[in-house]
């Protein structure tokens, strides 16, 4: 893995080598788990991974906002968003 971006088909051929698992099997491992991460977010869930992070849901309430391009005024509507915190050892990990 040597790229700047991780992508899906790298990250099933990883599985592949590091596991021993099929391609179909790899890639049903990683949909699923990516799925559920995704389920329990969908339900205002939080999501601990050791070692690597949490996902959290947070809401974000409406405000005004304004068009950069044109500067006229805007609402931006109330929204949910995914916020990461990573953990210590990936910030000591990235950060060097």
């Amino acid at each position: 893995m040597t790229t700047t971006t991780l992508t899906r088909v790298e990250l099933t051929d990883a599985i592949v080598r590091e596991v021993g698992l099929t391609r179909q099997e790899s890639s049903y491992l990683l949909d699923r788990m990516l799925e559920m991460i995704s389920e329990s977010l969908e339900g205002e869930g939080a999501v601990k991974l050791s070692r690597f992070g949490n996902f959290n849901v947070r809401r974000k309430a409406a405000r005004e906002g304004r068009n950069p391009k044109t500067g006229i005024q805007a609402t931006i509507s109330a929204r949910k968003v995914v916020t990461f915190k990573p953990s210590p050892m990936l910030k000591d990990r990235v950060g060097g």
